[in-house]
């Protein structure tokens, strides 16, 4: 907690550089198979409210997944994965108290660094953000990586170079920060300690702790469409959600031939219940279009799946069937319902007619 205040009085602009979470010991790092994994915080801070947005925000993400949050509203930092919640309530019972501390602080260093920045670039009012984004990864392959960066109005502002203790700057108002803040190598020097040290160890005991949620395997649902562009020409679109880790290798291939340089890729993307999405596209001649296959290769696969166009009706008959079937039998139920109905008034007909016995009224003869 003390590196998260040191020097927070000392520097030179926007009151020093805000605080950060430490972690409160180390458990052995777990299996991370064929996935990388990360912890990423941000920070924003707001010049006004907007459509009833908090005017400070800080929260913190374990791969995709919310794991605590803070705003000017609640003025608390609060548990948003039960597994985080257990961790600290086993491991580090002030730990909720101390960062709440901390992000109170955090807020008016903000909220001030808004308006210095508001002055600097000639914003005399209106809506302005300042942002604070840092963490660290932990990739399949075994190498690590670290980064902290600031951002004002959505644009970049100030990065850290960690090999040369250095900040980068995005434009001459970034400047007067850059040099600035390397008046006081500290900062640099301790961004870099934390990102190669504190700030993996505690990513590993997330992992620990969350392993069945955050080490979990989801395999891919995918699907293939297409789309008209010009006469001899389509677009195939290879659609793939629901996986889970992150980490998805999907290529389009042509008679086998994996074809790089003619697809094109969207991001991996996350959903709103923590697993992935993507999809990658291809233009094609329609005449090619029964060669290409797409493959999906992904940790929750036992093999990978292999995807291609299937025409709309290309399954159409087996359902037709079945329709056919049930009105075929609806049919024949309502045919029995008119033959029973009309042999239910024959049968009444036959028994209001009288009989040698009988009247023409049903009385019996005297």
């Amino acid at each position: 907690m003390a590196l998260r205040f040191w020097l927070a009085g000392v520097a030179l602009l926007l009151l020093g550089e805000p605080g950060r979470a430490l972690p409160s010991g180390t458990k052995g790092s777990p299996a991370l198979g064929s996935s990388s994994h990360s912890v990423r915080y941000f920070s924003t801070a707001m010049s006004e409210p907007n459509q009833g947005l908090p005017r400070y925000i800080a929260v913190g993400y374990v791969d995709s997944q919310l794991f605590n949050h803070y705003d000017s509203i609640t003025r608390r930092v609060q548990p948003r994965a039960p597994w985080m919640e257990k961790m600290m309530e086993e491991e580090d019972p002030e730990y909720w108290e101390r960062n709440t501390q901390i992000e109170q602080a955090n807020e008016q260093w903000f909220r001030e660094s808004v308006a210095i920045l508001q002055d600097r670039y000639n914003h005399s009012g209106g809506f302005h953000t300042w942002q604070w984004m840092y963490g660290c990864e932990l990739r399949a392959d075994g190498s690590k990586r670290g980064h902290t960066q600031y951002g004002y109005d959505g644009k970049d502002y100030l990065a850290l170079d960690k090999e040369t203790l250095t900040w980068t700057a995005a434009d001459s108002k970034a400047q007067i920060t850059k040099e600035k803040w390397e008046k006081v190598p500290a900062f640099a020097q301790r961004d870099k300690a934390y990102l190669e040290g504190e700030c993996l160890d505690e990513l590993q005991r997330f992992l620990e702790y969350g392993k069945e949620r955050l080490l979990r395997r989801e395999p891919p649902v995918g699907k293939v469409t297409r789309m008209f562009l010009s006469e001899g020409r389509e677009l195939l679109v290879c659609q793939t959600h629901g996986f889970y880790p992150k980490e998805i290798e999907a290529t389009w291939r042509k008679g086998g031939e994996i074809m790089e340089q003619d697809t094109f890729r969207r991001s991996v993307a996350p959903n709103s219940d923590g697993t992935y999405h993507a999809w990658l596209s291809i233009e094609i001649n329609p005449k090619d279009r029964e060669l290409y296959r797409c493959h999906i290769d992904h940790a929750g696969l036992t093999e990978p799946l292999v995807l291609a166009w299937e025409a709309p009706g290309g399954n159409v008959w087996p359902i037709v069937g079945i329709v056919l079937g049930v009105l075929f039998a609806l049919l024949l139920m309502a045919a029995g319902i008119v033959f029973f109905s009309r042999k239910q008034q024959e049968k009444a007909q036959y028994n209001r007619t009288p009989t040698n016995d009988q009247s023409s009224d049903g009385s019996a003869k005297a």
